[in-house]
């Protein structure tokens, strides 16, 4: 399944380059951040993915799929996956992405199964191994299609650290595909000057 275009000219998630202007760093990683809300989801998703590309060199947007919530019943969820080159280490990528939830409005002590405007996870880090907070890979891609889905439209190839499987490995195991519904997207992000 092909990725949502990110604008009426048409250009699609693989093509589409979010770029900010800053010093050539002579390290990056790529990074999968995992993009959830069932609260306020067309305002809360879109702020979440502007202030994400603040902190990305590029970056590829999967399809955004709307599924019931998982643990609790409550509205449904809009769930994607964000793909990002950035420079940021673990710790304070995960101290960014607390923040974006923050500013978009989670509560700071937010439980899980339970509503939320905003839902930032690293899915993977490069090909970071890790059992201690972020446990990486996330097991969550063993477990949710709205994870593998996206994941998938956006690395097939990608072997998974740890696990020796591709991405499409894992997906051609995944259960409830069906239950995801893609979403049109309702705005635009514009690419960035290239530094």
């Amino acid at each position: 399944m092909a990725p949502h275009p990110l604008d009426q000219a048409g250009r699609s998630a693989a093509s589409q380059r979010s770029r900010r202007d800053h010093r050539a760093s002579a390290w990056m990683i790529t990074a999968y951040i995992g993009v959830g809300s069932n609260q306020d989801r067309h305002q809360s998703i879109e702020a979440g993915l502007r202030a994400l590309a603040e902190l990305a060199s590029q970056w590829r947007l999967s399809t955004i799929y709307e599924c019931p919530s998982v643990g609790f019943a409550s509205h449904p969820f809009f769930n994607l996956m964000v793909e990002m080159e950035t420079e940021l280490a673990l710790p304070e990528l995960m101290k960014q992405l607390k923040a974006i939830e923050l500013r978009c409005g989670r509560l700071p002590n937010a439980q899980k199964y339970q509503d939320r405007t905003l839902d930032l996870d690293i899915v993977l880090y490069g090909d970071c191994v890790s059992e201690n907070d972020p446990v990486l890979p996330r097991p969550d891609i063993y477990r949710y299609p709205f994870v593998i889905q996206p994941l998938y439209e956006l690395c097939p190839q990608r072997v998974i650290a740890g696990d020796g499987r591709t991405v499409e490995q894992i997906w051609q195991q995944a259960q409830d595909l069906a239950s995801l519904t893609p979403v049109p997207i309702w705005f635009s992000i514009n690419e960035k000057k290239q530094s």
